[in-house]
């Protein structure tokens, strides 16, 4: 059985949708979260699922403290969920082709530093786009550059709003993101 860390920033819904759905499989299970923010919603909610947490401030990842999270759990994998900072170059080296990360646009339109959340369903709709959807692509040392392993769109509406689009795409988050991680565990 493979051993799954997620790192995440925020609320921790594609986190908790991953807990619950690897809970109920024999292929892997997920062993840790990890955030760099003290007040991450994903706290509370693994806390709820009997999965550790571990929070690590943002300049202690540069520094290998999060590495060696990762190895204290003897992690295999390691799905990003909404987590805001660059990966550090020595967990790329431990996890080459191990770490894969959801977006929420058709990259490799809308993506990069600084793009996430609302932020990208606003420049989707700003550019007129007739669809949007997620991308799930291994992660390398470029924000969103890594190859794309997984893509599933959804219309973009006339009237969409930020929210209304976002809600979509969370849709096709929580259907798709567990099964394609398990894909590539098999």
């Amino acid at each position: 059985m493979k051993r799954i860390a997620i790192l995440a920033s925020g609320e921790g819904t594609n986190a908790e949708n991953i807990i619950r759905y690897f809970s109920e499989r024999k292929t892997a299970k997920v062993v840790v979260v990890i955030t760099n923010k003290a007040q991450a919603g994903v706290l509370n909610r693994a806390d709820k699922l009997g999965i550790p947490t571990e929070f690590i401030p943002a300049q202690d990842f540069t520094e290998g403290r999060a590495l060696e999270v990762l190895h204290r759990y003897q992690t295999d994998f390691i799905a990003l969920a909404g987590f805001l900072l660059r990966v550090p170059d020595d967990i790329l080296h431990d996890y080459p082709n191990k770490i894969v990360n959801i977006h929420p646009a058709l990259l490799p339109k809308f993506g990069g530093k600084g793009m996430y959340g609302n932020r990208v369903h606003e420049a989707v709709i700003a550019a007129a786009e007739k669809e949007s959807g997620i991308t799930i692509h291994f992660i390398n040392g470029h924000y969103d550059e890594g190859d794309t392993i997984f893509q599933a769109t959804c219309p973009v509406m006339p009237d969409d709003t930020p929210e209304t689009l976002a809600a979509r795409v969370h849709a096709l988050e929580y259907e798709h993101f567990p099964q394609v991680i398990e894909k590539i565990l098999m």
